[in-house]
């Protein structure tokens, strides 16, 4: 059998305007690259509170939080309460057991000058900034921020 396509020359201007397209892909993003378009950092702002909390599953389906620094329960989220919270945690818990982190090191909560509220682990170094997640999601974690010490 012959070639059907053994005469034909590939088009030239499909190679060049092929070699167009990824020099100026490459151009992009070195651009990008160099002048920082498109990356996403978290502006620098004071702290102006933290806590570093603990958080302990009961038998019963509660969690305990914990004050680190008090060394004192703050409260008991009650079994089936608490989803966004619950959901943050094992998301930064998933992370944990990726890296071999057990679960007694303590997350850090801190509201910001600027306004944002984030929750990290400083063993992984992941931060998830919970207004992200509308105002009403980061509530539940601002009240664990402000909650008395030593409630049972």
């Amino acid at each position: 059998m012959s070639d059907p396509f053994g005469d034909r020359r590939f088009p030239r201007t499909a190679l060049v305007g092929a070699a167009l397209l990824v020099g100026f892909a490459m151009m992009a993003a070195i651009e990008g690259r160099v002048a920082d378009i498109g990356t996403l950092r978290n502006p620098t702002a004071a702290a102006l509170e933290s806590r570093d909390l603990r958080f302990e599953d009961r038998s019963d389906g509660g969690v305990a939080v914990y004050d680190v620094d008090a060394g004192r329960q703050l409260t008991v989220l009650a079994p089936g309460t608490n989803v966004f919270i619950r959901g943050a945690l094992r998301g930064l818990a998933r992370a944990r057991r990726m890296e071999d982190v057990g679960p007694q090191a303590a997350f850090r909560l801190t509201h910001w000058a600027d306004g944002r509220l984030t929750i990290e682990d400083p063993t992984t170094d992941r931060q998830i900034d919970l207004g992200a997640f509308g105002i009403t999601n980061a509530r539940s974690f601002a009240a664990l921020l402000t909650a008395p010490e030593g409630v049972q």
